[in-house]
C-alpha cells in the first residue's frame, strides 16, 4: 500500500514539475512550430505539385537570342532555344528541381518528380540528335549532352541543378552562334533518327502504362501483345508511371513544336505537315486536366475511370505517328537537299551558252515540223481575192 502511494506521489511531482512554467515555455512551442511546419509543408507540396503551363516557343526564343532576336536566325535558331527552354522550366518552375530533394516538403512528393523525369528524357534524347540535326558536332553541343545525361538525382555537388544550367548556358553558346545564317543546320538532317528514338520511347511508356491495367481484356483495343508487357505495376507507381508520360508529353509537344518552326519547308516537301499536326493534337490531349485528386484504375464503364488505359491509348497513337513520320523523313527531300550547288552553277552555265553560237543549225524535231505545217494558212479563193480598183 505505501509502495503504490508513494509511486502516486513521484508521478504527481512530474506532473507539477511540467506544469511550471520554466518547463511550460520549451515544449509548448516546440509543438506549435512543428504543427505550422507541417502546414506549410503540405501547402507548398501542393503548390509545387502543379505542373507549368506550356510556353510559346517563338516568344521564347526571342526572349533568350536578346538584342539579336531583331535579325532573323539560321535554321536550327527555335530548336535549340526551345531545348533550353525546356531545360530551363524544371529549374524555374516553384519549388525549382524537386527530383532529388532529401528534406520535405519535396522528398514526400512523386508526382512531379516524376513529371521532371519525362520532361529530362524527352530533352536527352533531342541532347542526342542535335549533332546529326546540326550537321556536325560542336563543344557547346557535347557540353549541353553531357550535362543533360548526369544522374538525376545528385544533390551534392555536383548537383543536378548545376549540371542543368551548365545545360542551358551550353545551349545559348551554340544559339549565339546561330546568329551567323551561313552557320544553319542542314534542312531535315537527323530529323528520322530523332523521330525513331521519340518512338521507342513512347512504346516503352505506353508498355509501362498497359502493365498497370487490371484486367488484360481492356488491352484488346490497344493491340498490345500482353506476352510483352513488363511486370505489373505496383499500386503505389500506378500514378509515378502516368505522371512520367504526362511530363513527356509536355516536353515533347513544345519540343516539336520548335524543330516544326526550323523544319517548316522540309515537312512541306515531305508532304508530312499534316501528320505532324496530328501528332501534336495527340500529345496536347495527354495534357488535359486530371479531376481526380488520384490517379485511379477503373474497369470497363465504372463508376471510376481508367486514367493508366487512356494513357497509354494515347501514348501508343503518338507512338505510330512518330514511327510513321521518321520513316517518311528517314533522308532529307532531295528538292531541298542541294539548292546551292544549282545556283552556284546555273549563272555561269547560262552565260556560256548564250556566248557560245552553234556551229551547225539545230533542225526541228519531225513532230514539230508536221505541226507546223497543219498550222499554215492556205491561201484565199480566187473568188474572195480583193476587186481591182
Amino acid at each position: 500500500m505505501g509502495l503504490k502511494s508513494w509511486r502516486a506521489a513521484r508521478r504527481r511531482r512530474k506532473e507539477e514539475a511540467l506544469e511550471r512554467p520554466r518547463y511550460g515555455w520549451i515544449w509548448k512551442p516546440l509543438l506549435a512550430l512543428l504543427g505550422l511546419y507541417l502546414l506549410v509543408s503540405v501547402a507548398l507540396g501542393i503548390w509545387w505539385s502543379q505542373p507549368p503551363a506550356a510556353f510559346d516557343v517563338e516568344q521564347a526564343t526571342l526572349e533568350r537570342r536578346g538584342e539579336a532576336a531583331y535579325a532573323p536566325g539560321a535554321r536550327g535558331t527555335v530548336s535549340v532555344a526551345t531545348l533550353a527552354q525546356s531545360v530551363a522550366t524544371l529549374l524555374e518552375k516553384p519549388g525549382g528541381y524537386l527530383r532529388n530533394d532529401v528534406a520535405p516538403p519535396g522528398v514526400w512528393l512523386d508526382n512531379m518528380p516524376s513529371w521532371e523525369l519525362g520532361v529530362l528524357e524527352e530533352s536527352r534524347r533531342l541532347a542526342l540528335a542535335l549533332p546529326q540535326m546540326a550537321g556536325g558536332d560542336s563543344a557547346a553541343l557535347v557540353e549541353a549532352r553531357e550535362a543533360l545525361l548526369g544522374d538525376d538525382r545528385d544533390w551534392l555537388y555536383p548537383s543536378t541543378e548545376q549540371r542543368l544550367e551548365e545545360a542551358v548556358a551550353a545551349l545559348d553558346r551554340k544559339l549565339a552562334a546561330l546568329d551567323d545564317p551561313e552557320a544553319g543546320f542542314p534542312p531535315g538532317a537527323g530529323l528520322g533518327s530523332w523521330l525513331a528514338s521519340v518512338a521507342e520511347g513512347l512504346d516503352d511508356l505506353a508498355l509501362r502504362l498497359a502493365a498497370s491495367v487490371g484486367g488484360h481484356e481492356a488491352l484488346t483495343e490497344l493491340a498490345v501483345d500482353t506476352e510483352s508487357l513488363p511486370p505489373p505495376t505496383p499500386w503505389y507507381r500506378v500514378d509515378n508511371i502516368f505522371f512520367e508520360a504526362r511530363g513527356s508529353g509536355w516536353a515533347l509537344a513544345q519540343l516539336l513544336e520548335g524543330v516544326q518552326r526550323d523544319q517548316a519547308d522540309v515537312l512541306d516537301e515531305a508532304g508530312v505537315r499534316g501528320e505532324w499536326e496530328r501528332l501534336l493534337a495527340e500529345l496536347e490531349m495527354t495534357q488535359r486536366r486530371l479531376w481526380s485528386p488520384v490517379v485511379l484504375n477503373g474497369s470497363g464503364f465504372g463508376v471510376f475511370a481508367n486514367h493508366s488505359l487512356v494513357m497509354a491509348l494515347h501514348m501508343n497513337r503518338a507512338r505510330d505517328l512518330a514511327a510513321s513520320l521518321a520513316e517518311r523523313l528517314a533522308e532529307p527531300p532531295a528538292a531541298l537537299a542541294a539548292p546551292a550547288e544549282i545556283t552556284e552553277t546555273q549563272p555561269g552555265e547560262a552565260l556560256l551558252e548564250d556566248s557560245v553560237e552553234p556551229s551547225e543549225p539545230v533542225e526541228p524535231p519531225v513532230e514539230a515540223v508536221e505541226r507546223l505545217e497543219e498550222e499554215v494558212v492556205e491561201p484565199p479563193p480566187e473568188a474572195l481575192a480583193a476587186p481591182e480598183a
